[in-house]
């Protein structure tokens, strides 16, 4: 019985010093962090605007996958994003880049989804973030609106 206290007593003190911790430091490691984020996202956006003066959109998004399906996952997904809207905001038009992408949609259908999964699949892009990329190719095509989006968004 003394050793169950024991034991309780510990995880206890273990809870309070990770709550003390968070406490003293979450803030600053957050300010870290973020500042992180930021730099990141000038450095990828610049990159790709510089990309997408000399480039069209089918190069853009052809950059994009071939860098994403070296790194894969959540940072890798985020820097190539901001690459690939970047990018594509500034770059040439491509004459059939949009053929057959479905059109873009705050809410994805299940077909959406399917049409994205198996794009990823037939480029042999196997990392998750490969159909939020195609999403932006969704956007771009839609003309930057999504028809169902709330009227006043």
């Amino acid at each position: 019985m003394r050793l169950r206290w024991k034991i309780m007593i510990a995880l206890l003190l273990l809870m309070l010093a990770a709550l003390l911790w968070a406490w003293l430091f979450g803030p600053a490691w957050l300010a870290g962090f973020n500042a992180d984020q930021q730099a990141m996202k000038r450095q990828f956006t610049q990159q790709g605007r510089e990309f997408g003066q000399r480039s069209d959109v089918q190069a853009c998004l052809d950059r994009t996958l071939s860098e994403f399906d070296q790194c894969g996952g959540y940072d890798c997904t985020l820097r190539h994003d901001y690459f690939l809207k970047a990018c594509l905001e500034i770059a040439a038009p491509t004459e059939g880049f949009c053929d057959g992408v479905p059109a873009f949609r705050e809410a994805p259908t299940e077909d959406d989804k399917t049409w994205a999964r198996h794009s990823c699949w037939d480029m042999d892009i196997r990392h998750e973030g490969c159909r939020l990329l195609l999403r932006q190719q969704q956007y771009w095509c839609s003309g930057a609106v999504a028809p169902d989006a709330a009227a006043g968004d």
